[in-house]
């Protein structure tokens, strides 16, 4: 059983920067691939980004390559998603999310989730 709480989130302005974090609780995190999905108001949960659970792959959705890095602190138990030259489109709930996925960019492959913390971008 894992236990993920995201903090970080807030209103930012266009192109600045946020950090996300996703403390997860319990000794099976370093056994884990880790994921951050995101749901804006009326859509769909989508990917944004993971990390394998030895931190050696990581995948990122097409619109935040180059902007959003991944990144986990195996002494903490946290996983990061650090935002920057943010968009009024990255505006939405943004979910942790843990497992032994086949697949990393899929929802289905994640069996623990967090509640989401809300990211804001004003233009």
């Amino acid at each position: 059983q894992v236990q993920l709480v995201e903090s970080g989130g807030g209103l930012v302005q266009a192109g600045g920067s946020l950090r996300l974090s996703c403390a997860a609780s319990g000794r099976t995190f370093r056994r884990y691939d880790m994921g951050w999905f995101r749901q804006a108001p009326g859509k769909e949960r989508e990917f944004v980004a993971a990390i394998s659970w030895n931190g050696g792959t990581t995948y990122y959705q097409d619109s935040v390559k180059g902007r959003f890095t991944i990144s986990r602190d195996y002494a903490t138990n946290t996983v990061y998603l650090q935002m920057n030259t943010v968009k009024p489109e990255d505006t939405a709930g943004y979910y942790c999310a843990a497992g032994s996925a086949t697949s990393l960019t899929r929802e289905g492959g994640y069996s623990y989730w967090g509640q989401g913390t809300q990211v804001t971008v004003s233009s």
